[in-house]
């Protein structure tokens, strides 16, 4: 598998072949974003599919190859936040349905499922954070909100996790 940063100078150059393996490379991960902010997988499915032609079309506007993370998972936000706002729903606890995710163990679940225990915010900068692997500094920049305010969330929500569903390692019931 070629360097991350490596495809993006290619993409940005015009490379089609490397656009297309460095989305491969993201699927999962703008998937499992859209999917912890509540959204249905046929909505997910467009979305993605929205983000990815807008990536490419802006794909110049990108300043830093190594912040192609940030910068799409942006995209894909942006997107679902529109959707929604669309939609005219109030911002949906994670689905119900999660189970039904082929591949996903058993932790992962309990992992969804104490998250859906959150606020959208708290929800959200854990997913960045801990399933899409951001630094908080990365994060800040996604949501356009200071480094300090994305720590104190992951702090605060980690604590409520603790506080509401997990007790010394066990699950709650």
């Amino acid at each position: 598998m070629k360097s991350k940063e490596f495809l993006v100078k290619k993409a940005k150059k015009g490379d089609e072949e490397a656009f297309i393996q460095l989305i491969g490379q993201y699927e999962m991960t703008l998937y499992r974003t859209a999917k912890r902010i509540g959204l249905q997988d046929e909505d997910i499915a467009d979305l993605i599919q929205d983000t990815i032609l807008t990536a490419y079309e802006k794909m110049n506007t990108l300043k830093e190859a190594r912040y192609f993370n940030t910068w799409i998972c942006r995209i894909l936000l942006n997107n679902c936040y529109r959707f929604m706002k669309k939609q005219q729903n109030s911002l949906p606890t994670v689905d119900a349905d999660l189970h039904k995710i082929p591949h996903q163990d058993k932790s992962l679940l309990e992992f969804d499922d104490a998250l859906s225990t959150l606020s959208e915010n708290y929800r959200l900068v854990l997913t960045l954070y801990y399933v899409n692997g951001m630094s908080t500094k990365e994060i800040s920049e996604c949501l356009r909100e200071s480094e300090g305010t994305i720590k104190s969330r992951i702090s605060r929500a980690k604590q409520q996790l603790k506080l509401n569903y997990y007790s010394e390692g066990e699950i709650l019931t």
